[in-house]
């Protein structure tokens, strides 16, 4: 140990500079990288690296190492070399896997998972791991069966059940979705997160009065939880209820005000109640910070067209048909600016094409929910290790 630290010492002074023998580079690699001095680590590996390109150790470490940083797409070149040369090298597969998945690439970390877990079918962290893979790539069917698999070995895990139930909501296994919910509050009988879910799943089932009791559930059990006021108030504004809808959409803006649907529903709720002047400035704000949105562009000429600024009115209708040629509700309404403006013709075909059209979007809770920023379900803890010395 006392030689090895000699040598240690001599080569960070040196910069790695001088002649070892590669038993003893490795040595001060290893003890480089388990004191964490990482730069120092790499340079040493770096260099073995080079001196012996088939041998697959140091592309490991060098992975493992950029991994540590943060370097994901790094890390992947470097294990990938190491595969090639080492395809069984104990624990590469699964560090290349969780590279892959913290880089976002979760069609490739199936890939590399997928034999660990064909191996090791109980195996807690893969299950997690394939799972939360595949609902990354909105593959909700197939997250369900690991998921399922993890939350039954970890049924205390609340955030495990929760995301669960969130991916088998968004693949319409509503059953799911209710079981889950029971499990959840068993745990904890005041789960707004719980409440919600079932409350999406409840809408999804066109049962918007359960739906919107789940809701006010919720936002008795926990009103700070984020989104809650938001889907409250959304299925009120669905029940033509726009009153208490505004005040829903008013809470969500007051816990964050940077709520860009809190705010567009709550100026269409003013809208709705003829409140034109109070819905102006939240749909001008609107458009300026989301110019993509369609539904803030018709709004906002409904608001024009009240006030009699037909020229501002129809250029937001034609941006609200460019960006949603096929909601019917755009061109009815152009229609309608155009019939006031003396141009027949013109009011004619908006009218025609409406008629041809059936409504856009059926804009349930869970399509407008899914959009909304949440807590994202995290993989527990699945740190790489350095492979064996």
């Amino acid at each position: 140990m006392q030689r090895v630290a000699v040598w240690l010492a001599i080569f960070v002074i040196c910069g790695g500079s001088f002649a070892l023998s590669q038993t003893e580079q490795r040595d001060a690699a290893i003890s480089l990288e388990q004191q964490g001095k990482l730069a120092e680590a790499e340079a040493a590996w770096g260099s073995l690296a080079k001196a012996n390109a088939t041998n697959p150790e140091p592309f490991a470490h060098l992975g493992l190492l950029e991994a540590r940083q943060g370097h994901y797409s790094e890390a992947i070149a470097n294990y990938r070399k190491a595969q090639a040369l080492a395809p069984e090298m104990p624990g590469l597969r699964l560090n290349l896997g969780l590279a892959l998945f913290k880089n976002g690439d979760y069609k490739q970390a199936i890939q590399a998972f997928a034999p660990l877990v064909k191996a090791e079918p109980e195996d807690q962290r893969l299950n997690i791991l394939m799972g939360m893979s595949h609902y990354g790539l909105g593959e909700y069917p197939a997250a369900n069966s690991f998921l399922k698999i993890a939350a039954d070995r970890d049924p205390q895990n609340l955030t495990l059940l929760l995301t669960l139930a969130h991916s088998c909501l968004l693949s319409n296994q509503y059953q799911c979705v209710l079981d889950a919910f029971h499990r959840m509050i068993a745990l904890n009988a005041e789960s707004a997160e719980a409440d919600m879910l079932v409350g999406e799943a409840l809408d999804e089932m066109k049962d918007r009065i359960g739906a919107t009791r789940e809701f006010r559930a919720a936002v008795k059990a926990n009103p700070k939880e984020p989104n809650v006021h938001f889907g409250l108030g959304y299925l009120l504004w669905m029940q033509n209820q726009y009153a208490e809808a505004a005040q829903e959409f008013q809470a969500e803006i007051a816990s964050d005000p940077h709520h860009l649907q809190a705010t567009l529903y709550l100026a269409d709720s003013e809208i709705q109640m003829n409140r034109m002047d109070a819905a102006k400035p939240l749909l001008e704000k609107l458009v300026k910070a989301n110019p993509a949105n369609s539904m803030e562009h018709l709004d906002l000429g409904i608001v024009y067209a009240d006030q009699s600024r037909n020229a501002d009115a129809l250029l937001e209708f034609k941006t609200a048909a460019r960006l949603a040629p096929g909601d019917v509700n755009v061109h009815w309404r152009m229609g309608r600016l155009y019939r006031s403006m003396g141009k027949t013709a013109e009011a004619q075909a908006e009218f025609t094409k409406a008629k041809s059209l059936n409504k856009a979007a059926d804009d349930r809770l869970l399509k407008v929910m899914s959009r909304l920023p949440s807590k994202s379900p995290v993989a527990p803890a699945a740190a790489e290790s350095p492979h064996d010395k």
